[in-house]
């Protein structure tokens, strides 16, 4: 699932420059920022004019939350405050006072579970907590912001009424599961939140462009925007806020692996061993998607992921991938797929183009879905989605 219909930019992006300057876009992969600062060791900055876990950290981090819930009758304007208070508190917590000496032989474990502090003593380190509010959420408060509409079925689809849309999304994200879990639980303390859906999940190890292999053992690579311009042009609306796509996609990773490794890589076209397109090049080329064979035979399979995704051929603009891999045991094993854009359409063309002829969603089945507007960064004197109620 990737983005929609081509909106008109500035400068306009040639077929050339697409082709020459950037990755080739995908479903089952994770996003890199080239042009993006690295993430200091403290861990990302809290307050600003986004919320960390979109762009920043570069790198998707290890481990990740997601949760969607509903709050019939809430005080958006006091949960989204309490919010973002704990979200500084966790991200930024004020140095601890000198823990109690033990006794000799007492467990670690046994002073780490009086520690104080919600994360128990632990640092937050890469630590991002990010907020979004459904469309219904965003037509009462404000209607006509963007973010007010629910996306269309799509094909493949097992979504339950209580897994699809939502008021609230949480995404909580972090190098150590540990402080996730925590985090989480701090989150949620004596908020009265009625919980839709949940799905923990994880990344391989990234390489120095923030790719990594999904579940099915494939790297693939991504047009992405990069550097400060065009995430203001594809990713950012002008409040600071962007729109984002979630969905879980349960896999048949036994069925695709039990092709011929040929096969899998021409429904992904790239080489499973060493990532490189199938038009060549090395793992780090970029998908020419007008190469052919000697008998001029395309050698990127129209049906392919990595074609039928591109934005050349989607008709769409540039997302910011941030995906995680699931694994809930043999039959339950997939991708939390994450998108933000600046417009939901980048997501919807796309899907929609997948829908009718890529063949790696033969091994797809969506679960849970949902759109979020995720709200602009807050500070101390702009708490978290004070925006919306001026």
């Amino acid at each position: 699932m990737c983005p929609g219909t081509m909106r008109p930019v500035t400068p306009p992006l040639s077929r050339r420059g697409l082709l020459l300057g950037l990755g080739a876009t995908g479903l089952l992969a994770g996003c890199h920022l080239p042009d993006a600062p690295a993430t200091p060791a403290s861990g990302p900055r809290t307050h600003g004019p986004h919320q960390a876990g979109v762009a920043s950290p570069a790198v998707a981090q290890r481990h990740c939350d997601f949760s969607v819930w509903d709050a019939p009758g809430a005080d958006w304007r006091a949960l989204l405050r309490t919010l973002g208070d704990r979200i500084t508190a966790l991200t930024n917590p004020t140095p601890a006072p000198a823990a109690p000496a033990t006794a000799p032989g007492t467990p670690a474990s046994a002073a780490l579970a009086t520690a104080p502090g919600a994360l128990a003593g632990l640092p937050p380190a890469d630590l991002t907590i990010t907020v979004g509010l459904g469309p219904q959420v965003i037509a009462t408060i404000t209607p006509g912001q963007p973010g007010a509409t629910d996306l269309p079925p799509f094909a493949r689809e097992q979504i339950r009424p209580d897994h699809r849309g939502g008021d609230l999304m949480l995404q909580v994200c972090a190098g150590d599961p540990l402080v996730v879990s925590l985090a989480v639980t701090e989150l949620l303390r004596e908020l009265d939140l009625r919980p839709r859906w949940r799905q923990t999940a994880f990344r391989g190890e990234s390489r120095p462009d923030g790719a990594a292999r999904n579940i099915f053992g494939f790297t693939d690579g991504i047009v992405v925007p990069r550097g400060d311009a065009e995430l203001r042009r594809e990713v950012w609306l002008d409040s600071g806020a962007t729109i984002a796509v979630i969905r879980r996609l349960r896999l048949d990773v036994p069925g695709f692996l039990a092709q011929p490794v040929p096969r899998q890589e021409a429904v992904f076209g790239r080489r499973r061993d060493s990532s490189e397109p199938l038009s060549g090049g090395g793992p780090a080329a970029e998908i020419d998607l007008t190469a052919k064979s000697a008998d001029g035979e395309y050698l990127v399979p129209a049906d392919s992921h990595v074609r039928r995704a591109h934005p050349l051929t989607s008709g769409s603009g540039l997302m910011l991938r941030r995906s995680y891999s699931y694994d809930d045991g043999p039959a339950d094993r997939g991708l939390l797929f994450v998108c933000f854009q600046r417009e939901l359409r980048t997501f919807v063309a796309t899907q929609h183009r997948l829908d009718e002829g890529d063949a790696l969603m033969r091994y797809a089945t969506a679960t849970a879905s949902g759109t979020f507007l995720v709200l602009p960064g807050f500070s101390p004197d702009r708490p978290l989605g004070a925006a919306l109620f001026r």
